[in-house]
């Protein structure tokens, strides 16, 4: 009866951590404090040197999971980008993810706490700590009940889901080199780099392709396959596109962009696993990373990790920022934003783990250094984002309408899609009879809630300002039903 009492045990613990992981989020959004932080915490109270006590320093295993783990996140952060967002930051976002990292990398490798540190070695480091986790909406945000501007967010957005695969590569690279010089030459780093950003790219649009086609033609009768389908294709685009020696992670969020603004079986049902799987790897991410660190040995590199994040969070990001951004003719208060709230979390911490199980000297070093400023940047930075919107006047001045809590849903293919839309005061359909309204063939209103009541639309029906419109429509006229409307509410 041990091995069945361990494993209750074992169990046991990690319900206690999940549940109290949740709770505990609740604070984060309250309090404004970044909710990788208490994830982290909780890890590292569990550890060997917490009261939980918990042994762990298998950094292969951290490793491993860590990217099992991000390429869930990144999936779930494409299917939840709209092609909008894309066109609308592209080109900053695009500019900030690739020259942005570098030049950050290489500044940072200058500065004087790492300066003594041979080049290779500074360099590194300074690569494992440039992929911010910003996201459009950070919790504290989120919490506070304030919305960011659109233009601002979706850099922000896009931001995160291209850069985190710049800095795969380039810390891949450096580390490859710094083990075997000879086999890696400089000068074709950026060769390499190219090279994988280019593969992974068009893998990963092939993929998404290719999951839509897979999807139509699927028709699963239980609906929760196609959650297990759509995380295996997920593993599936990463194992492919990184044996075809592409950034796999830019190929999954590819991927998932593609996807994800195609037609989805069950897409609410659908998403909202995605979005349940999502934090689940974020919490055991973060608990294992918690307990892989030594608390003991952070003391050791507190002058040089402050030294860092100071110097990366007043100095560095913000310059970047700001040159990558003026040929985009952004505002001041906005550059100073997308400066400051570039978050240090969980990609710098499973990319501090390689440099480990490559045996790169000082890895144990840098893993410290890193865990140190991750939790620095996410208390001074993570801490004043509520503030900092609302200081550099970036809130909303139209908050997004309150969404609809109505699903409908069919697992059978329809032969067109049923996309909702609020309907705004400002809109010129607001006061319209429904059959005053050119709707094409084959399209019709097919529900309006108003308020709490459920109303059938007729041609009589007057369409008002706070109502909720649900319209079926084919594929090819769904941008026509746009111009009326707007954008569909899940966008």
């Amino acid at each position: 009866m041990a091995e069945p009492a361990g494993i209750a045990l074992t169990l046991t613990v990690l319900g206690v951590l999940l549940v109290i992981s949740v709770m505990f989020s609740r604070a984060s959004e309250r309090f404004g404090v970044p909710v990788v932080l208490i994830f982290l915490a909780l890890g590292m109270l569990a550890g060997s040197e917490g009261v939980g006590g918990i042994w762990f320093d298998d950094a292969r295993l951290a490793f491993q999971l860590g990217t099992g783990a991000l390429v869930l996140i990144l999936f779930d952060g494409g299917l939840n980008t709209s092609l909008a967002s894309v066109r609308l930051a592209a080109r900053p976002a695009a500019v900030l993810a690739t020259v942005g990292v570098v030049a950050t990398a290489g500044l940072t490798a200058l500065a004087p706490p790492v300066a003594g540190a041979p080049c290779t070695a500074a360099l590194l480091l300074c690569a494992v700590l440039v992929a911010p986790a910003a996201a459009a909406q950070p919790a504290p945000l989120r919490g506070s009940g304030l919305s960011l501007q659109r233009r601002v967010a979706t850099t922000l957005e896009v931001e995160s889901g291209a850069n985190d695969p710049m800095a795969v590569v380039l810390t891949m690279v450096l580390t490859q080199y710094i083990v075997d010089p000879d086999g890696v030459a400089a000068w074709s780093t950026a060769g390499q780099v190219a090279v994988q950003f280019a593969v992974g790219a068009a893998l990963g649009i092939a993929g998404g392709y290719a999951g839509r086609a897979l999807l139509a033609v699927g028709r699963l009768r239980a609906g929760g396959l196609y959650a297990v389908f759509t995380m295996g294709f997920a593993f599936l685009v990463f194992g492919v596109t990184t044996l075809a020696n592409g950034s796999g992670f830019l190929a999954v969020y590819v991927a998932g962009i593609v996807l994800g603004n195609g037609t989805l079986p069950l897409r609410n049902s659908l998403l909202r696993v995605h979005d349940s799987v999502a934090w689940l790897c974020q919490i055991v991410m973060f608990l294992v990373l918690g307990l892989l660190v030594f608390p003991s040995r952070l003391l050791d590199v507190a002058a040089v990790g402050l030294a860092l994040a100071l110097i990366l969070g007043f100095v560095v990001r913000p310059l970047v920022v700001a040159l990558c951004l003026l040929p985009f003719r952004f505002a001041r208060a906005e550059v100073a934003y997308i400066g400051w709230v570039g978050l240090r979390g969980a990609v710098p911490i499973v990319l501090a783990t390689f440099p480990v199980l490559a045996g790169v000297p000082g890895a144990d070093w840098i893993f410290d250094v890193v865990f140190f400023i991750v939790v620095t940047n996410a208390i001074v930075p993570g801490g004043t984002v509520a503030f900092a919107t609302r200081r550099l006047g970036l809130e909303r001045a139209d908050p997004p309408p309150p969404r609809a809590v109505l699903e409908i849903e069919s697992v059978q293919p329809l032969g067109g899609e049923l996309r909702s839309f609020y309907i705004e005061p400002g809109l010129v359909v607001c006061g319209q009879r429904i059959a005053d309204l050119p709707f094409p063939d084959g399209a019709a209103a097919t529900l309006i809630i108003r308020g709490n009541d459920l109303v059938a639309p007729r041609g009589n029906t007057v369409l008002e300002a706070g109502d909720h419109l649900y319209v079926f429509a084919q594929p090819a006229d769904l941008s026509f039903i746009q111009l009326m409307f707007g954008r569909p509410e899940l966008e």
